[in-house]
This record gives C-alpha cells, structure tokens and sequence, in this order.
C-alpha cells in the first residue's frame, strides 16, 4: 500500500530522548552484536530499527527474529521488509538456544516475521525455537511475540505444545484502521489468538501503538476488547514513522494520555502495563516477568507451564 506523503509533526520536548549505550551495563552492546552477528541470527531490534536499541543491548538483552528477514505481510507502520521468503533454516531452533545460553539471558524474547506462504504458516518450526531455547536454557523464562498463524488452531495448539511462560501477540492498532494499516491481518483473529492462549492457561499479552489517526475512545474499546479476551500484560507507545514510505504519522502522544491509559486498563484488571512514549512491546519485556514472580504467591496460569 502506498501512503500519501505529508510532513510529519515536529517532534514534542518529550520525545527528544538521546537514546545511548550505557557504558556502566556488564554487557555492552557491541558485545550483544557480536554475538548475534557470529550466530547468524537476525534480532527485531535491528531489522524493525527500534529507538530502544542501544538501551536494550548495553543491558545484554535482544529479541530475536526467526523465520527469516522477509515478511509476507506489509503492514504500514512495519520496518521489516516485505519479501518472497528464503527456505526455512533447520539449524536456526538449535542456533538460537545456543546464542542464548551464550549471552547467559535470564529472560529471552522470540518473536518472527509472517509466513503465511507456508501450510502451517511457520509454526512447527516457531514452536522448535521455543522447544531448542527451554531444552539448552532450563533458567532461562521464554516469552513469544508471535504472529496470528491465520488463527489456526492447531498452529496456535503447537506453540501451546512448546510452553512459552509468555504468550504475546500485538494488535497494534484500532479496528478503524486495520485496512489502512495492516490489511492483511484481522483483528478478530488477532482476539481470537489472545483468548485461546489465556483459556489455554498461559499468561496472555498483546500491545499497541499510537499516533496513527486513532481517537482515545476507540483505544479505550481494544483495551476493553483484550482484557476480555483474558489478556493481562500490556504494552502501549508511540508510534514512529520508519520512513515516508510508511504509515503517516499523524500525532505524538502526551505523556499525561499513556498515563491515562494506564490507569483505565490497570482498573479494566490488567495486572501488568508499560505505557510511555518509547514503550515496545518487548522493552523491559523481563520487567513483567519479576513483578508477576514476586507478587504474592506465583499466578497458577504462569506456574502451571513453566
């Protein structure tokens, strides 16, 4: 889809953030790029260009991108490239658990491009990664990012085989927007995936992105719609436009709106939410993970597949 070219808003105080490596982190950046590099393994934080990039990397922790750097899906605010995919790479499942025991995470994300060429739309081979890491790294908690799988049941039942401690799948936008933006995707579906997994007792966590044209009461309805779904991690930013060949970006959020937000979903029931203007979906992604730990008494529906 090709979008109508028009100057983007000058970016707000708030948004002026130097993004740097932190030089006191144990692990630097350029250690993480190395070690990714060696692997041959492709990381969202490159290949989606991240403004957290050197924030998350200087604390030695990446998200890593399976299935290729081509997807089969254009969806207007993504910085991935849309692509025929490459053949899938057997060794990746066995290579990413053995980059991840190197890095020594104690928390790792998994998330992968679209391949909705494939039967199973890449599935058995996601579940792989999941099954390898768990194998290689029994310290190690595994949340996936992970795509819809056309809502297939028995392609989300092979990632419910896997074990993941965290199911995440994004919305990213209002139901408005879905043809302008993500065309191919559908946000039924997208609910869909998120009820199954929490009724399959994982915890469920889904995110969004703002300042593509949609209004607060129209995000107030997803966040509504998603905790009804049993989703109860949440992650919500600012989105920022890759290039003029994307999505328009149409408005930077207030600080004081996120806040807002956060306040109406933590009432809704979520237990957990990141909201802010350099919120991702996987930043401080591990953050979630200790607060849900060290609450009172661990939540069945994490425990019961760790």
């Amino acid at each position: 889809m090709k979008y109508s070219s028009s100057t983007p808003p000058a970016p707000p105080e708030w948004m002026k953030v130097r993004l740097k490596f932190a030089t006191e982190a144990p692990t630097t950046a350029a250690d993480v790029r190395e070690k990714v590099t060696g692997s041959g393994l492709h990381t969202v934080c490159e290949e989606a260009s991240c403004p957290n990039l050197g924030h998350c990397w200087s604390r030695g922790t990446a998200t890593f991108l399976v299935m290729g750097d081509r997807c089969t899906r254009r969806c207007g605010f993504c910085d991935i490239s849309t692509a025929r995919p490459l053949p899938l790479d057997p060794t990746e499942p066995l290579r990413l658990a053995e980059t991840v025991r190197s890095m020594k995470l104690r928390h790792v994300v998994i998330t992968s491009v679209d391949r909705d060429e494939l039967p199973d739309c890449g599935s058995t081979h996601f579940a792989a990664c999941i099954t390898e890491t768990k194998r290689l790294n029994p310290e190690t908690s595994v949340e996936v990012l992970m795509p819809d799988f056309k809502a297939k049941p028995e392609s989300l039942q092979r990632i419910f085989d896997a074990a993941p401690h965290i199911i995440n799948h994004n919305i990213e936008t209002v139901p408005s927007l879905y043809r302008e933006i993500c065309p191919q995707s559908n946000y039924a579906h997208s609910l869909e995936v998120l009820r199954r997994s929490a009724e399959a007792g994982f915890m469920a966590k889904t995110g969004l992105i703002l300042g593509l044209g949609e209004t607060i009461d129209e995000v107030k309805e997803v966040i509504a719609d998603a905790r009804t779904a049993g989703v109860k991690l949440l992650t919500i930013g600012q989105y920022l436009q890759p290039t003029s060949d994307h999505a328009p970006l149409k408005a930077y959020i207030a600080p004081e709106t996120f806040e807002e937000l956060k306040s109406f979903a933590l009432k809704q029931g979520f237990v957990y939410v990141e909201a802010g203007p350099l919120v991702r979906s996987s930043y401080h992604a591990g953050d979630a993970l200790d607060f849900l730990l060290q609450a009172d008494g661990k939540p069945a529906d994490l425990t019961e597949k760790t």
